[in-house]
């Protein structure tokens, strides 16, 4: 489990795994956001064990907001209600309405589910909407047709496909923002631009 080891900035943003934490330092750059740390809690079972830490850590008392961001691998409302079990846990704030920052208590809390608050999915499956109804997504189609094994997690496998067709084609997705190699403006992230200004 990824630790918490010293805050330094009063907004926080808790996000899962290195890929996610790559994406939002390139998001929150080309947004020209500054002042926000942000952390890899890791999978989505070490949640509650990393804000258990965070939450007492010696620098905590200068944090005024906290954002967290997390898949949903199944039913968004399921990953909300994982991730404000474990804020209860911490003794945090937990808000209640979707996207929304907790109306009572400090810091301030937003909880924003991968893709869009609603529907299951990760981060990939907005990274492949960008290129929706491209050239490359029309052959990206044709080489999963081809392929005589059931792909178990399209989203990833398709943006890996994406990938393949850039420069540096190894790349992870969150490298790949750094990269410039997403549309960091396409409106498919209108939510999550929005949600990281609001912090």
């Amino acid at each position: 489990m990824a630790r918490p080891t010293t805050i330094n900035k009063a907004i926080q943003l808790l996000v899962e795994g290195n890929d996610q934490r790559n994406f939002f330092e390139a998001l929150t750059k080309h947004l020209s956001i500054s002042g926000i740390q942000i952390w890899n809690f890791g999978g989505v079972p070490d949640l509650r064990e990393f804000l258990s830490a965070f939450a007492t850590e010696s620098n905590f008392p200068m944090v005024r907001s906290i954002g967290i961001v997390r898949d949903a691998e199944g039913p968004a409302r399921s990953a909300r209600q994982s991730v404000l079990s474990a804020l209860r846990n911490a003794g945090l704030p937990a808000p209640t309405p979707a996207g929304q920052q907790a109306s009572v208590g400090s810091p301030r809390v937003s909880v924003f589910i991968l893709p869009d608050n609603k529907h299951p999915g990760m981060l990939e499956t907005l990274l492949c909407q960008t290129f929706a109804g491209a050239a490359e997504d029309r052959c990206i189609d044709d080489y999963f047709a081809c392929v005589p094994v059931p792909i178990r997690r399209p989203e990833k496998a398709r943006a890996q496909a994406w990938l393949a067709t850039k420069p540096d084609p190894h790349v992870s997705v969150g490298v790949a923002a750094k990269k410039g190699y997403w549309d960091l403006d396409h409106a498919v992230f209108a939510h999550l631009r929005n949600f990281l200004v609001a912090l």
